[in-house]
């Protein structure tokens, strides 16, 4: 889960992740948390829209008007905003709404921002997503996916940039989102309760430090939370330099084929993911590694099971099974990969703590 807000917090056109757990596991705490971590960026002081000074292609209309007739805007530093939607949200609300009787007898277009102004660049945070009415859910998407909003009404148009981390929470118990809507945030966090008796015990201490003292803990933890913060700055400025070579994207499309995993945005979400944790680590290629780690994000929701089967995938499976396929590729006359740095070369400590494998209890055992 952690990893998946970090990434997405690297490279926004990644698409987002849903959190998926029981109850009381800290779903909401980790992403309102994100916020904190989040670089300031530039903007125009007075736009709704969080436009960027430097990215004329993705200004909204009004900036363009504004800078069409003369208008100096000035920039300023922000940081980066975070938006909550409540349950209850409209259509409207999400997406604005113009002023048909302003436009019609003054010839005017007067936009009202609705959510999406407010989030662009920003993070959007969706608590109990699976209880939002799907037709909004699937405006915000659209919306993440294309990173823009455009609003129509009787002949008059306003289009605004809509770029921001989508991220959703929810508890399956509750109910369970349409595979179409599913399928299109581009990561799948799964989060169980701790069952070491241990960790549970310094969750609690850290709970009682923070209600007793808040700004003593904030202040124990402000050098991290600025480390952190500044490597994510760093991968943000790095993330469009990672490069990759045709034998990785060989990697990505024989995995999700061997998966059975439908449709094509799977592939897409491995690749943006794969450069952004490179990014992350301050490198400027992808390894195998980062594609087993990009995919253990990206396909537990994407891969289509039968009735009594589990999404049981791992790292280290995944990266086995991408070496067999590029094995296999090789074999039958594919071109030979170029071989990787030795810097490069992911390597697996066998004495860290396993990861739990994803869409199975940590407890379980896993299957022969």
């Amino acid at each position: 889960m952690k990893r998946s807000l970090v990434l997405n917090a690297v490279d926004q056109r990644i698409g987002g992740v849903l959190i998926r757990g029981e109850r009381g596991t800290g779903k909401s705490t980790a992403a309102r948390a994100m916020a904190a971590l989040l670089p300031e960026i530039k903007v125009f002081a007075d736009s709704p829209f969080n436009d960027d000074p430097e990215a004329p292609l993705t200004w909204s209309d009004w900036v363009k008007e504004r800078k069409s007739q003369g208008i100096d805007l000035k920039v300023v530093k922000r940081r980066i905003a975070f938006i909550d939607l409540p349950i209850s949200a409209t259509e409207d609300r999400v997406v604005g709404t113009l002023d048909i009787e302003v436009a019609i007898q003054k010839g005017e277009r007067i936009f009202e921002p609705g959510v999406l102004a407010a989030a662009n660049r920003g993070l959007l945070y969706i608590d109990e997503v699976n209880l939002l009415d799907d037709h909004v859910v699937d405006l915000l998407l659209d919306s993440a996916a294309m990173g823009v909003n455009v609003v129509e009404r009787e002949g008059i148009s306003f289009a605004h940039p809509a770029r921001f981390i989508l991220v959703g929470t929810m508890n399956p118990e509750e109910g369970d989102l349409r595979p179409q809507l599913l399928d299109r945030f581009a990561h799948s966090a799964e989060i169980y309760g701790i069952r070491e008796a241990r960790e549970r015990v310094l969750i609690m201490e850290r709970n009682l430090a923070f209600e007793e003292d808040p700004e003593k803990f904030r202040k124990q933890w402000l050098d991290k939370e600025k480390e952190l913060s500044h490597q994510i700055e760093m991968a943000r400025g790095l993330v469009d330099k990672v490069t990759y070579s045709s034998r990785d994207l060989l990697s990505i499309a024989a995995l999700t084929a061997s998966l059975n995993v439908e449709g094509h945005r799977a592939d897409l979400v491995i690749l943006k993911t794969a450069r952004s944790q490179a990014a992350f680590e301050g490198r400027k290629s992808i390894t195998e590694r980062d594609i087993a780690l990009a995919a253990e994000l990206a396909l537990p929701h994407r891969i289509r099971q039968g009735p009594f089967q589990q999404t049981v995938i791992s790292e280290d499976e995944l990266q086995e099974r991408i070496e067999q396929l590029q094995g296999s590729s090789v074999s039958v006359g594919e071109p030979e990969p170029v071989a990787e740095d030795e810097d490069h070369t992911p390597h697996f400590d066998k004495k860290k703590r396993p990861k739990p494998h994803l869409g199975a209890r940590p407890n379980e055992s896993e299957p022969e």
